[in-house]
């Protein structure tokens, strides 16, 4: 079993340009230039592993409990057993956390199938490895969280349930990174992904909401999407605080581009409107849909509600 004890390394050449963060790496601390993973890792040969983007406010993290149970499910969805318990788990975030002096931050909290063999097969990987990085993540532009955001619609289709559930947080993500790619294309810096169907799912990364009359809406899990903590956070407290509920429905593109406003949720996105939507042919774009002029009212009454609770004296762990 991985210890939770271990103090910083200190040895090598590192420079302070390198040398942070300090990096959890299977039991140590180690410097930025020394955080380093075995080429047998099955989570680098063949993105086998799972992981969470946790974020921590006013030096506590955010949801805690929350994202260590379903990091802990989706080891079981991928038959992984990690190698310590939740409550060590939780002090290997926190050592990263003082470790690096973070406050305001963000945790990328990795568990890999280990080191291995060049073959597939997951018994050749005695024990799985945990990386644990605590340091700052920007997504997007500061103004866009006041103005809004463009994106595009992705003609590539999610990844069907059957194939790779999207509810596992896996480190295979290359079907989101090549989504993102759509976006980069066409000067966006996100994306609308809908599955094999057309019924809309999420986001390259963030979860989607839309509001109509009134109401909200998000798509239910079973279209194909990562059930996500922020998701979760604006559905079962933000909206009932603001007086608001959400409904899960299925909705198709010609309905998301109907939409009074639409907003996206993420732990590192947090709470974004987007403004426009465009589409194209895989050359150009074809068409362009203005959604509103800027961040809708009750998409900024959520969202100024988030950064209330999360600046507040009493940030919520569970």
């Amino acid at each position: 079993m991985t210890s939770v004890s271990a103090r910083p390394t200190t040895t090598g050449t590192a420079t302070p340009s390198t040398d942070r963060p300090l990096i959890w790496v299977n039991g140590e601390l180690k410097p930025k230039s020394q955080a380093m993973v075995n080429v047998y890792d099955h989570g680098l040969l063949y993105g086998d592993g799972i992981f969470e983007g946790i974020r921590v406010y006013q030096g506590k993290i955010f949801l805690c409990k929350q994202h260590i149970d379903r990091l802990w499910k989706c080891a079981s969805e991928i038959r992984m057993t990690i190698p310590v318990s939740r409550d060590e788990m939780v002090s290997i975030m926190r050592k990263c956390i003082e470790a690096n002096g973070l406050v305001d931050g963000y945790i990328r909290l990795i568990v890999t199938r280990g080191v291995g063999t060049l073959g597939l097969d997951p018994r050749r990987c005695p024990v799985p490895g945990i990386i644990c990085i605590a340091d700052q993540i920007a997504l997007f532009p500061a103004q866009m969280y006041d103005e809004g955001m463009r994106v595009v619609v992705a003609n590539r289709p999610k990844t069907p349930i059957a194939c790779l559930d999207p509810r596992i947080k896996s480190l295979n993500y290359l079907n989101n990174i090549l989504a993102k790619c759509e976006a980069i294309d066409y000067g966006c810096h996100e994306v609308i992904m809908l599955n094999v169907d057309g019924d809309v799912t999420e986001g390259s990364g963030d979860n989607i909401f839309i509001i109509q009359g009134g109401q909200i809406f998000t798509p239910p899990s079973e279209v194909g999407l990562l059930e996500g903590i922020t998701r979760r956070f604006v559905m079962s407290r933000l909206a009932p605080e603001c007086g608001l509920k959400v409904v899960e429905k299925s909705f198709r593109l010609d309905e998301l581009l109907k939409a009074e406003e639409i907003f996206l949720t993420g732990s590192a996105a947090e709470i974004i409107s987007v403004t426009q939507i465009d589409q194209h042919d895989g050359k150009a774009i074809t068409k362009s849909t203005r959604i509103s002029q800027g961040e809708g009212p009750i998409t900024n009454t959520l969202r100024q509600r988030f950064r209330q609770i999360v600046t507040s004296a009493v940030v919520p762990e569970d």
